[in-house]
């Protein structure tokens, strides 16, 4: 014999049902984040993103609701990501996103989320997204200031003879060529890496014949890696120096000792609220932040801040981002951020670093 379920189950089950055709609860603040997610420096980022979730909501969320954010993994890719800012536009329940995270991604994404979507970058630093759109934002400092600071930084270091590798795309070409342009010696050879490294014996024998001081390598760590280990089987003499996208060689600690990385932020930063963003990093993953995890945890603190401050509305949210100048900059662990006009963060600059026994340490105390 069929039991029909009482008033009050019935009545139960009727609200289960109508909240799993929702989707779930979405009471709360919904943002949407956009990123290579396997990717080391793209898991980084969002393991970043994530404590600055839970830290938030922990003290109360937004107004006593709680704040969500809905990954979707973009493989750095142009037209997936473009796709992926199209689903988060389409979507009314979100309110901003955060990044994306690579360059070409961002560039492809920045056409779909202008006069729509406020975007902030994470780790996107190529100089095409300067300006590409007032609706989207970055914490990050342009590769054509990152590549003249890395440039002066070889100067001081007293090198004269620089060979270039970089990954053929748009954060590799915009960073190697800004380089290239500010370096004051003699630039031995300019030639494109692949991006798993596969190539990197070949560089390898060539600097043995070619000498440099230096090589400046911009690109990510796994062809950086891949670089560092052909070196070392070389017994090559010369630094070795890469940008953000280095961060992450300290998981190798043995192929990266002693190379040379312009980092956003470093673990050792001595700043208290550093060193408490580092302490909570430690105990939720194990493991020390690097800049990405550290740029996307801003870029939340600072979209969130933005929400508290105007709502949910997608166009009075754009209007607060843009208008944060130093005066009312938000406080972040890698610096105060505030916008020009173009989007690209005010003031912000990198940390010269060198890895020490798989740490990235301040480059004046590591000689």
């Amino acid at each position: 014999m069929l039991r029909l379920p009482s008033r009050t189950a019935h009545a139960a089950l009727l609200a289960s049902l109508l909240l799993a055709a929702c989707g779930g609860d979405t009471s709360g603040v919904r943002l949407g984040m956009a990123g290579p997610f396997e990717e080391g420096f793209g898991l980084a980022n969002k393991r970043g993103a994530e404590l600055a979730i839970a830290e938030l909501n922990a003290a109360g969320g937004l107004n006593g609701d709680p704040i969500e954010i809905v990954f979707r993994d973009d493989k750095g890719d142009g037209s997936a990501a473009a796709s992926i800012a199209q689903e988060f536009v389409d979507d009314e329940s979100i309110a901003g996103v955060i990044g994306h995270v690579t360059s070409g991604a961002m560039v492809a994404a920045a056409k779909v989320y202008d006069g729509s979507l406020a975007a902030i970058a994470t780790t996107a630093s190529s100089a095409a997204i300067t300006g590409i759109s007032p609706w989207v934002f970055r914490v990050i400092s342009s590769d054509s200031a990152n590549g003249v600071d890395l440039a002066r930084f070889a100067g001081r270091l007293g090198k004269t003879r620089a060979a270039i590798v970089y990954e053929n795309d748009a954060y590799g070409r915009g960073l190697a060529d800004a380089f290239r342009r500010e370096f004051k010696g003699t630039i031995l050879g300019f030639d494109p890496i692949d991006a798993d490294g596969t190539d990197a014996s070949v560089y390898a024998a060539w600097f043995a014949q070619a000498r440099p001081d230096l090589v400046f390598v911009a690109g990510t760590e796994r062809s950086g890696v891949a670089l560092l280990r052909a070196a070392r089987q070389a017994n090559l003499a010369a630094d070795f120096l890469g940008g953000d996208g280095w961060t992450g060689i300290v998981f190798d600690a043995a192929a990266a000792e002693g190379a040379l990385v312009g980092a956003p932020f470093t673990a050792l930063d001595p700043r208290p609220e550093a060193q408490k963003f580092v302490a909570a990093f430690r105990a939720r993953f194990n493991a020390d932040p690097d800049g990405n995890a550290a740029l996307a945890y801003d870029a939340v603190h600072v979209m969130v801040a933005g929400l508290r401050a105007v709502g949910a509305d997608r166009a009075r949210l754009r209007d607060w981002l843009a208008s944060r100048t130093e005066a009312q900059a938000v406080p972040g662990v890698t610096g105060a951020i505030a916008f020009l006009p173009s989007g690209d963060p005010v003031g912000k600059s990198f940390v010269m670093t060198r890895v020490r026994n798989g740490a990235l340490v301040p480059a004046e105390d590591a000689r």
